[in-house]
């Protein structure tokens, strides 16, 4: 059985710091791109940044340049997103998700992944 988990959310002031985590299991997590994406209610799913399985790409939102960094530990299964300089505009809802084989040029593309974890919720105070 596949599951992604996300943890890490939570409420902090602007500027500050946080790190998710996605823990997986019931896949080979290293064959897969892995993302992640944030939502706020209306809008569409947002794809903020990616990371190849070999870990030698790792594209981001324009919107979070410079101020996030995504990681993975293929020998964990697990998936990180350092957010730092967090601004109010990054308040939502956080998902990671994976992708069979290559990210792509549609990374950013939330229906091209196979499998979502349930979301953690990240609420920036300005």
């Amino acid at each position: 059985q596949v599951q992604l988990v996300e943890s890490g959310g939570g409420s902090v002031q602007a500027g500050g710091s946080l790190t998710l985590s996605c823990a997986t299991s019931g896949y080979t997590y290293a064959d897969y791109c892995m993302g992640w994406f944030r939502q706020t209610p209306g809008k569409e799913r947002e794809g903020v940044a990616a990371i190849s399985p070999g870990i030698v790409w790792r594209p981001y939102a324009d919107s979070v340049k410079g101020r996030f960094t995504i990681s993975r530990d293929n020998g964990k299964n697990t998936l990180y997103l350092q957010m730092n300089s967090l601004k109010p505009e990054d308040t939502a809802m956080y998902y990671c998700a994976a992708k069979r084989s290559f990210c792509g040029a549609n990374w950013h593309t939330f229906d091209t992944y196979n499998y979502w974890g349930q979301g953690t919720q990240v609420t920036i105070s300005s």
